[in-house]
């Protein structure tokens, strides 16, 4: 209805006159309604109908005119004031009523319902609980542990998957530790001769990681082998989240995880079968106990050594990575222990260089050590390439670290509750020479390599390099997205471009080299064990027709010491030119990949020589373009 000078506020009824004609009942339950209700109380009980029985306003209408003229000089307002016709406001009238009439009380036996009182709302049954100031706090949480471990669990996911989608066979050095791993398994338990002494040119001892490789592939294959690397790699990312967490919080941890399982050389080793994997998982194992002993007895860090010490023995390029982590037992400790987490260090690097000595007596492995580590031959290859492939394939990730080594030498706290403001954390000091650190670590192998002038397995050291300075490249992540995840979409964006990088990365190189499964069909009804044969990659021949020929039947393309009939030693490009000439191999292999000119030297002897047919060409592709198996037989 519309609003009318009898109903103002268009209800169609208007509220009573008390039956004294003194004004409302105000103590009627269904005053504040707008309607009394039903019923008037008063003497004689009448009944009230709001659309039939006739009432008076209950204030006079001059009472709440408009000032006038007469307002201002003491008269009395007329009927001529603009709004003396109207009754008061719905409000005046309430807090006239608040101020001058007592507040009607129900009966104790009835409800305000049972009278047609209005009930105030109930209150809601759950109350939003005020947010804490903290949102990232450093205390232990039971749900936060479960989340970030599941969060953990999807990155291995990816990284596992990121790993077992390359395929190819299998390459030249995982052929050679595979078959030498099977040779010592003989020697060890049936007294067998071993072709060479692998331990005068392995990179690491020949009865650590071949033997159980080897035992790996002799259940399951190559994929079994390769298995192996990938449980390594899985648990060096997992025990990275691990000390990270412990040395920082969950937030860098999962970050610092998420990175490092994403980089061309986590996919890569998660599928290769090389010293390189169990390597790096070792060293993580020992990063691991020498942080969660941080505030244990100095004893406890010797729980590290032997672990430290099988790295080196598993591959001897990890005692690079020694000093690291002897320093970070005793940057670790020092705010708990002051100077006297410096006898941590020391501890440590004894026991290891004990550990080290002892098997360094008890063993042969003096002569690979040197021709492969400390004496290797130096090569032609610039600095600035090789710092140019080093950036590729790790830049980003240790950019990133510098960026997030800066921000925590600046600001070292990792809480973001205002609480934390007035905490005491870690000095600068110490988060510059952590910073440092960490962040110089992942320089050690291309300096190195640097200094050698090669780039053999360069793309397998940077990854070394690459887990220490993984945990500041998480902190830079965390700073990159803000408190409270501000700015997730930059955290995301650096991720998913380190992913596309790390998928193309890896695919080319397992694409490096050539299938060879045509290849060893080709061979195996030409093979035998009393053949002589010269060959490229043999290895790959020698691994997969183990159980038809041995190691020492083959001689490689790029080395040859050929003895003719009359005594004479011949080496270089002549020994092949005066062996070929004699007849002395019974069948060659060459591909042309790794020792291009000696290969093209050998083929153009063949097609003059009479002794040799070109048996077949057997075409492939790689990551660098096309390219041709040739076999030659003997006729």
């Amino acid at each position: 209805m519309e609003p009318s000078i009898n109903d103002p506020r268009g209800r169609g009824y208007r509220v009573p006159e008390q039956q004294d004609g003194h004004g409302p009942d105000h103590n009627d339950p269904y005053y504040d309604m707008g309607w009394a209700g039903g019923q008037v109380t008063g003497p004689e009980q009448q009944t009230y109908d709001p659309y039939t029985t006739p009432v008076t306003e209950p204030y006079p209408a001059a009472q709440y005119a408009a000032p006038g003229p007469a307002a201002h000089t003491g008269g009395q307002a007329t009927a001529a004031a603009p709004y003396a016709q109207y009754p008061a406001p719905y409000e005046e009238q309430q807090a006239h009523q608040g101020a001058q009439v007592p507040q009607w009380q129900l009966p104790q036996d009835s409800s305000p319902a049972e009278h047609g009182q209005r009930t105030a709302d109930p209150e809601p049954a759950y109350r939003i609980p005020q947010t804490p100031d903290a949102g990232w706090d450093m205390a232990h949480s039971r749900r936060r542990g479960w989340v970030s471990r599941a969060v953990l669990l999807c990155i291995l996911a990816i990284q596992a998957v990121l790993s077992l989608r390359l395929s190819n066979t299998a390459f030249q050095d995982e052929a050679l530790y595979l078959y030498a791993g099977h040779m010592e398994l003989d020697h060890l338990l049936h007294g067998a001769e071993l072709p060479v002494d692998y331990n005068a040119y392995f990179s690491g001892s020949s009865s650590l990681y071949p033997v159980l490789a080897a035992l790996a592939d002799s259940a399951f294959g190559l994929a079994g082998a390769r298995a192996l690397s990938l449980a390594c790699m899985l648990g060096t990312t997992a025990l990275l989240y691990s000390f990270t967490r412990r040395m920082f919080n969950e937030r860098v941890a999962l970050a610092a995880a998420a990175l490092f399982a994403v980089t061309q050389s986590t996919i890569v080793l998660g599928n290769f079968a090389t010293y390189d994997a169990a390597a790096l998982f070792l060293l993580t194992l020992a990063t691991w106990i020498v942080v969660r002993t941080d505030r244990a007895p100095v004893a406890a860090v010797l729980l590290a050594a032997p672990v430290a010490a099988l790295a080196v023995g598993v591959k001897y390029a990890a005692a690079l990575y020694l000093p690291t982590i002897i320093v970070l037992a005793v940057l670790t400790a020092w705010p708990h222990r002051g100077r006297r987490s410096l006898w941590r260090g020391v501890a440590l690097a004894a026991g290891t260089v004990a550990l080290l000595g002892i098997a360094l007596l008890a063993s042969d492995v003096l002569a690979g050590i040197q021709k492969t580590t400390t004496s290797r031959e130096h090569g032609t290859e610039s600095a600035f390439a090789l710092l140019q492939r080093s950036a590729g394939w790790g830049g980003l990730l240790f950019a990133t670290a510098c960026v997030g080594a800066i921000s925590y030498a600046r600001r070292g706290r990792m809480n973001e509750s205002p609480r934390s403001l007035s905490m005491s954390g870690p000095g600068r000091r110490r988060r510059v020479m952590i910073g440092l650190l960490l962040c110089c670590t992942a320089l050690l192998a291309p300096a190195y390599q640097m200094y050698l002038g090669t780039g053999v397995s360069l793309f397998k050291h940077v990854g070394f390099g690459l887990l220490f300075a993984a945990p500041m490249a998480g902190i830079g992540v965390s700073r990159l997205v803000g408190a409270h995840f501000r700015y997730p979409q930059l955290g995301i964006l650096l991720w998913v471009v380190m992913l596309c990088v790390g998928l193309a990365q890896s695919t080319w190189r397992f694409g490096v080299w050539p299938n060879s499964t045509q290849l060893v069909d080709v061979l195996r009804p030409y093979v035998n064990d009393k053949g002589r044969y010269l060959g490229g990659t043999h290895e790959v021949a020698v691994y997969y027709l183990r159980e038809q020929t041995s190691q020492r039947q083959w001689t490689p393309t790029d080395n040859i010491s050929y003895q003719d009939s009359r005594g004479a030693t011949h080496t270089g490009e002549d020994g092949y030119k005066r062996a070929l000439d004699d007849g002395w191999f019974d069948l060659v292999v060459l591909d042309g990949l790794a020792t291009g000119g000696t290969d093209a030297l050998i083929a153009d002897n063949l097609k003059a020589n009479a002794r040799y047919r070109l048996l077949t060409t057997i075409p492939f592709e790689n990551s660098s373009g096309t390219g041709a198996y040739r076999v030659w037989v003997k006729r």
